[in-house]
């Protein structure tokens, strides 16, 4: 065993001790955010506004502080990204991570001074915990990668700003930056295939131990991988045994990687956003991430069954149900208050807390009053792929409301890489398992409101394409599961 791998066991029982403290004592931790985020943000004009300084309970802030998304929040953000100081928080933020907003155009969202270290210590304790739980440590010493967006950054008036990926590679701890890949000029890259390319080129005969990203686009580097060495990711990266992940769920692509790797690997889920590091898994044995109270965000839950009702409630930690499917709002030492991101989470733990992500609260179909969710479209796929040589790139769901003939049907586009030999039996079998998750669907299924699911192969590529076409190929760009529309669908190339 190496010093580096000691000492990264030595560090993770410390980091692991350190977690548990405020984890056994969730709503403590969580009463003590909000007072300081209160304190520190008083003198700010949102908190004038807001009446911090009057506000003496969780009560006192619900009526004071309305949910807002970014679009009721920018009045505010424009005022920072103007170069005004004291709007949001205290100061003037260390950057923003610039995204795209279906209807704010780009949207700003502030990384402070207090906000940005908890993004590299949420990924870091990630790992730790990894460590603390399994024994194992030697993968430090091999090289790691993290596919991300360039970390070259723009600046408006005094404040740099970029992906929220690019803007964290500045943040590496120099004890890393030896075993990190892909170089600097490599990670500068724009365009997303012409940078795949040039990872692959640079990490084909590199002893990799940790690859990290967004499923759908690590994928595409594994199978540039394969090709190049014309055998598994893991006969190419013999001492590969981590993969990290966050931004989509993994288990509709875990058969898919398993093939391109020829292995099994262990893999860490991680929760992260512009708006914050939420969760990342604890536990290999445990279902759920563990949600981060003691990380400068004060939670709270809106049941998404009510988010729409005008006086639906706000939950705080103490509050919430195993498998209730809420709405995560969140305030922030960045100055985002009563901020609804936009996913629903659902609980599979209180003690300690874990939560998984199940969906987007804009991400739904019901279009015939189904209230379909991500999550169920995900496991009802995977039950289905299960026992079988099936193996699904990519997929989205939308509704079919006026068919050509017949009732209208859920419409499941989906990519294969070893389609179904019987693609009826298989579409029943999906059809079936999610009848059994959602009630509502088996009811419109049994009334003959809706027929049964159809599927639509999309041709190989044509979502890789689609991102392509849209100018969101590679990065943090991920394809929603489902729609209540189609706007997706209709562009997608399908073989009839």
């Amino acid at each position: 065993m190496s010093i580096k791998s000691y000492s990264a066991k030595l560090f993770a029982a410390l980091i692991y001790n350190k977690t548990q403290k405020w984890a056994q004592h969730p709503v403590e931790t969580q009463q003590k955010v909000l007072e300081m985020l209160i304190s520190e943000a008083k003198d700010t004009v949102f908190g004038k506004d807001h009446y911090f300084d009057a506000i003496r309970s969780h009560a006192d802030f619900v009526q004071r502080v309305p949910v807002r998304d970014y679009e009721a929040l920018k009045p505010y953000v424009e005022r920072v990204v103007k170069g005004e100081e004291n709007i949001l928080w205290k100061g003037k933020p260390l950057y923003f991570a610039k995204t795209s907003g279906t209807t704010s155009g780009a949207k700003y969202i502030p990384l402070t001074k207090e906000s940005m270290p908890y993004h590299v210590e949420a990924a870091r304790n990630a790992i730790l915990h990894y460590i603390h739980e399994t024994g194992k440590s030697d993968f430090v010493d091999g090289k790691m990668i993290f596919l991300q967006g360039s970390p070259i950054l723009e600046e408006k008036n005094g404040i740099k700003f970029g992906r929220l990926s690019g803007i964290v590679a500045h943040f590496v701890p120099k004890y890393l930056q030896k075993n990190r890949l892909p170089s600097w000029e490599t990670n500068c890259i724009e365009d997303w295939e012409t940078k795949v390319d040039a990872i692959v080129a640079e990490t084909y005969d590199q002893d990799m131990s940790i690859i990290s990203g967004i499923p759908s686009w690590v994928q595409m580097y594994f199978e540039k991988l394969k090709q190049k060495g014309n055998k598994p990711v893991g006969e190419i990266f013999k001492n590969f045994n981590l993969f990290i992940y966050g931004g989509v769920n993994y288990e509709p692509y875990r058969a898919k990687f398993e093939n391109l790797i020829g292995r099994k690997v262990d893999s860490i889920e991680l929760f992260p956003a512009s708006e914050g590091f939420f969760a990342y898994q604890d536990s290999q044995h445990e279902k759920g991430m563990l949600l981060l109270l003691d990380s400068g965000i004060f939670y709270e839950f809106i049941k998404a069954s009510e988010f729409f009702d005008a006086a639906a409630k706000r939950y705080t930690i103490g509050g919430v149900e195993l498998n209730v499917n809420y709405v995560l709002i969140i305030s922030t030492n960045a100055g985002l208050w009563g901020y609804n991101i936009g996913d629903t989470i659902q609980f599979t733990s209180l003690a300690p807390y874990r939560i998984i992500v199940s969906g987007r609260i804009k991400h739904y179909i019901s279009a015939f009053g189904e209230h379909v969710i991500g999550k169920e479209v995900e496991a009802a796929l995977k039950e289905a792929m299960e026992n079988t040589n099936i193996r699904v790139n990519e997929f989205t769901v939308a509704p079919q409301i006026t068919p050509e003939t017949g009732l209208p049907y859920h419409e499941w586009f989906i990519e294969f890489e070893n389609e179904p030999e019987n693609m009826a039996d298989f579409a029943l079998k999906i059809e079936n398992a999610m009848r059994r998750q959602n009630v509502y669907y088996d009811d419109l299924i049994v009334g003959n409101v809706l027929q049964t699911l159809v599927i639509s192969k999309v041709v190989q590529n044509g979502f890789q394409n689609y991102m392509k076409g849209i100018g969101k190929l590679g990065g943090q760009n991920k394809i929603p599961r489902l729609a209540n529309d189609r706007t997706i669908a209709d562009k997608l190339i399908v073989i009839p």
